[in-house]
């Protein structure tokens, strides 16, 4: 291991192999740091951290902070940060607000600088968080997710895997998979087709998606008619069937959607 002389390790930290420690970050007990992680100058990681392998945190990075939950008591939780996730200068991740909760983040994603995850999150993989991006608590990210500078999301909003929203967007609705949200409220406004095709999606499922989503938001049927007529008239690929799923779910509030951001 590579630890500076200027950088405070607890004689309670975990440190996996080849980890490097720059100057002046401050790693408490109560923690564990994968083999091969990076960890920033002036960075701080709290009590409860569980950090997976190949982890690059950079400069002034926050992670594991009490939550900013009026209701928190001091109960022991947790944050859960997989492998292989770049967190870029002073980020800051809360953890949980519930005893032996975790606030959850997957593998391979990009969280730009000065991007905030708040108490009781999950997010996915593989998601990019542009700078300044806010997620309040109790939200949940999917999978190849992008969110643009300074949206802020409000707390218990779901966005579904391959959404994308617009930089400086307001979210206080679910964004259902595939599609792009934008604006303040944000509101749909298409399908991720950029997405879908990094996805390697065919062109063929994307034009099911852009019926179905058409159906959905573009036509004047409810949400109940409109994934009836989905179900008689679009080709039921994979995808199509997850964005039926999601909006069916989106009537049962966010304990009926907050289980998997996959």
């Amino acid at each position: 291991m590579n630890i500076h002389p200027t950088a405070i390790v607890s004689p309670g930290a975990e440190l996996g192999e080849n980890v490097t420690i720059h100057p002046y970050a401050i790693i408490e007990a109560n923690t564990q740091i994968g083999q091969g992680c990076e960890i920033g100058a002036y960075t701080v990681i709290r009590e409860g951290t569980r950090m997976g392998p190949n982890n690059t945190v950079h400069t002034g990075v926050v992670l594991g902070e009490p939550p900013q939950d009026m209701k928190y008591s001091g109960v022991p939780t947790y944050l859960v940060i997989g492998e292989n996730n770049h967190i870029r200068e002073y980020v800051t991740v809360h953890r949980a607000s519930s005893e032996g909760q975790s606030t959850r983040i997957g593998n391979d994603n990009l969280l730009m600088a000065y991007s905030h995850i708040g108490h009781d999150v999950v997010i996915g993989s593989n998601i990019l968080l542009a700078n300044y991006a806010g997620i309040s608590g109790h939200c949940v990210i999917g999978d190849y997710a992008n969110l643009g500078g300074m949206a802020g999301v409000h707390q218990y909003v779901t966005i579904g895997t391959v959404a994308m929203v617009g930089g400086a967007s307001k979210v206080v609705r679910d964004v259902p998979p595939y599609t792009i949200a934008d604006g303040n409220p944000a509101r749909p406004r298409g399908i991720n087709v950029v997405g879908l095709r990094r996805q390697q999606v065919s062109e063929e499922g994307i034009t099911y998606l852009k019926r179905a989503y058409r159906l959905l938001f573009r036509s004047d049927l409810n949400t109940g008619d409109a994934l009836e007529q989905i179900a008689d008239e679009v080709e039921q690929t994979p995808q199509v069937q997850q964005l039926v799923e999601f909006m069916r779910r989106m009537g049962e509030g966010y304990r009926g959607r907050q289980a998997d951001p996959h």
